[in-house]
């Protein structure tokens, strides 16, 4: 099973690496499907692991992904407002980046059930290890 999980990651980050070289829209299909077999083999997920967790992870990261667009947002435009709007925009900031703590806390404690306290720390550095493959290779990177 695991070496079916390495082909798909290679084929998959194989045609990511020349669809990004002549930046086409991404299939979000492939890159969903490549992300599942890259975190999916690096975890060594057994089948019935990645059953339970993939709900619970793609939850949380939806959640997760819409709290950082949120943050994101707060720091447009920022050149052109008063200080009053800066001050407020900082509040708001520090109650997010508040929220996506609960929100990983949450995720910890649920996924637990799942997965063993070191595939979950190994989890956040697999993920990053996913998200910099694809940028350099869309950089014509190794």
């Amino acid at each position: 099973m695991n070496k079916l999980y390495l082909i798909a990651i290679i084929l998959l980050l194989g045609i990511g690496t020349s669809a990004l070289a002549q930046r086409p829209p991404v299939d979000q299909e492939k890159l969903q499907a490549a992300r599942i077999a890259f975190i999916t083999t690096r975890l060594d997920l057994k089948p019935e692991q990645a059953e339970k967790f993939w709900p619970i992870f793609n939850q949380y990261n939806d959640q997760r992904e819409k709290t950082m667009r949120q943050i994101s947002e707060l720091g447009r435009g920022v050149e052109t407002v008063g200080e009053d709007e800066a001050k407020s925009r900082i509040q708001q900031r520090l109650k997010l980046q508040s929220e996506l703590l609960e929100k990983e806390k949450g995720f910890v404690n649920e996924v637990s059930k799942v997965l063993s306290s070191k595939q979950i720390l190994m989890l956040n550095n697999i993920a990053r290890d996913f998200n910099r493959q694809l940028y350099q290779r869309g950089r014509g990177g190794n």
